[in-house]
């Protein structure tokens, strides 16, 4: 045996001499399995059905055909039991009865489907053993169960060693895994590259692998390019279809070309492709993000004109961008229409309307609509009972908060790490460190997934609570825990520092900070130079606005504030700023 790779995937050495005429499609020779079998087989409505069934047949005299093992190993896959189709396989060998190609290369694909890619190449000498040959397929199931695992080098090192050694022709339906893998991974520009390869082979490139590429371009904004290899399809013959046409109008959406996505609408129009609710739900989605919610909904009153039925998605999508909008009334309206239209509201609805009404601080208005979900037969998830707390504690409903949290506890979702940071929070920000700190220690000690993020609510609710020492501990410590600082953690820790009046601390924080690689952002150097305005430093802010600006960053709100107030009680410090001065004189 050797291996592919050092992921500890194992690879038969007898594929470096085999050649591709050994590689055939396995066919049976035997007669079909009786009506009555197959009519078991299919009646299998669980698991204890498909074992018992095995049982029976593996009793029968004779056995059954070797694909009535072979259909009932597939349906199990389909009832998503792997262990069950790998155990069954083992006892069929035990027991000595013949396999075929098929059940070997469903349990091949049942321990990739578990993520046991290293299992599945264990199944491989058994074909030699059995006098089986290999097939495209066995290797195509192979090459997805390892991309599954995220081990991109190892799929393409694999599908490198088929074609290089003369192992396996490679069939559309490889050239497209590969391919859909790597541009999953964003690996945009290899999938580009395999397809020119696959251009120049044997197997030429259909509908489908271009419309994977053409995807991969989009999502990654090279529409440009996109365009052109639509361009080219259309050149060698090959039409576009509803899913060629989606991916680049869902890439102009987002870049908010309407005018190229209203040529493509007709293009398709005129090819006699129809946009279906998918395609229109990318433009409604784009409008919407956009804050074009009107326009969006225009879309959608088209759509049923022309025979289309908008889906939840639609009218969440459509509701989504009124709440963002701050129009909580017309969010409502389009909730209560498809309501009308029979259409079930599912959680995502409820939690869209619920996270409106809290952001506008109507948390009563939230919580008579969080009481419908359960007499509507639905039930309300983590993100309902996380937007839920949010809203009570904006409001300053902390006792309510704390009540509906317990509530939580006891007839709700388990609380999620975002939970907690709200929780966490809501008690800094109404000055309950004692409580906050009993609730961090208590997670600290239980939970295994904290990150910086939840960090960095503790540390920043100390800062603004006085508690810099506390806050500077735990700071410091992270590093030694093996949780990596990101920028937010850096700045929040420089903030505490500025707060307190200690610049030189400050400083030293930044320097470390550029010293590990993690870089200022503009947030950071807004926090600085507002620190130097509240202390009244300004030959300091001057010196950090002048790399502020050099770094391509500007003033917020609050620092542009600051210096005005500062400018307003002491006109004299404008001489102070050459920047602002010599912006004044022009």
């Amino acid at each position: 045996m050797m291996r592919i790779s050092r992921h500890d995937i194992p690879f038969i050495s007898f594929f470096a001499t085999s050649h591709s005429s050994s590689i055939r499609l396995y066919s049976s020779t035997h007669s079909n399995t009786k009506l009555g079998l197959n009519s078991n087989i299919e009646n299998v409505k669980c698991l204890n059905d498909a074992v018992s069934l095995f049982h029976q047949m593996v009793r029968r005299k004779p056995l059954p055909h070797v694909v009535s093992f072979s259909k009932l190993f597939k349906t199990m896959q389909n009832m998503k039991h792997y262990s069950a189709v790998v155990s069954l396989f083992r006892e069929m060998q035990k027991l000595g009865i013949p396999i075929n190609g098929y059940i070997l290369c469903n349990v091949i694909n049942s321990y990739c489907l578990m993520h046991r890619v290293d299992c599945a190449f264990s199944v491989l000498p058994i074909y030699l053993k059995n006098a089986i040959p290999f097939d495209v397929v066995t290797f195509t199931t192979l090459i997805r169960g390892i991309f599954a695992e995220n081990k991109v080098k190892d799929a393409v090192e694999l599908f490198k060693k088929l074609v290089r050694d003369k192992i396996c022709e490679p069939n559309e339906v490889m050239y497209a895994t590969v391919m859909n893998g790597l541009s999953k991974r964003g690996h945009t520009e290899k999938t580009l590259s395999l397809l020119r390869l696959m251009e120049q082979g044997s197997t030429k490139p259909n509908i489908y692998i271009y419309s994977i590429v053409i995807d991969a371009l989009c999502k990654d904004g090279n529409l440009d390019i996109a365009i052109n290899l639509l361009n080219e399809m259309k050149q060698e013959g090959i039409p576009p279809d509803i899913v060629t046409y989606s991916s680049l109008i869902d890439g102009l959406c987002k870049l908010g070309q309407w005018e190229k996505v209203k040529t493509f609408f007709s293009e398709m129009v005129n090819l006699n492709i129809y946009p279906d609710v998918h395609t229109f739900n990318m433009v409604i989605d784009g409008l919407c993000k956009e804050g074009k919610v009107e326009d969006a909904e225009e879309v959608m009153n088209h759509m049923i004109e022309k025979g289309v039925d908008p889906n939840i998605i639609t009218y969440n999508t459509i509701m989504d961008g009124y709440c963002l909008c701050g129009q909580l009334d017309r969010a409502r309206r389009v909730f209560d229409s498809m309501v009308d239209k029979n259409i079930e509201p599912d959680i995502f609805s409820y939690n869209i309307l619920i996270n409106g009404y809290c952001k506008l601080k109507k948390v009563d208005e939230a919580m008579q609509l969080f009481c419908e979900i359960s007499q509507k037969g639905s039930k309300p998830n983590i993100v309902t009972y996380n937007i839920l707390l949010q809203g009570m504690f904006e409001v300053g409903r902390i006792g309510f908060a704390k009540k509906f949290f317990d509530e939580m506890l006891s007839t709700g979702p388990l609380p999620n790490l975002s939970t907690h940071s709200t929780l966490l929070n809501g008690y800094f920000k109404y000055g309950f460190v004692e409580e906050a700190m009993s609730l961090f220690n208590k997670l600290e000690i239980k939970t295994e997934d904290i990150d910086i993020a939840f960090y960095s609510v503790v540390i920043n609710g100390l800062c603004k609570n006085g508690k810099l020492d506390e806050a500077h501990a735990i700071f410091q410590k992270l590093s030694f825990i093996g949780l990596l600082l990101d920028v937010r953690a850096y700045t929040i820790m420089i903030n505490g520092f500025c707060l307190e009046g200690l610049f030189d601390e400050a400083k030293d924080i930044l320097r470390k900070m550029e010293a590990n690689g993690c870089f200022p952002d503009n947030v950071t150097y807004n926090v600085i130079v507002q620190g130097f305005l509240r202390c009244s430093k300004i030959s300091e802010m001057t010196t950090f606005m002048k790399e502020m600006t050099g770094r391509g960053f500007s003033f917020d709100a609050t620092t542009a504030e600051l210096l005005v107030n500062v400018l307003r009680e002491n006109p004299s410090v404008l001489d102070m700023i050459p920047e602002l001065h010599s912006e004044k004189r022009k």
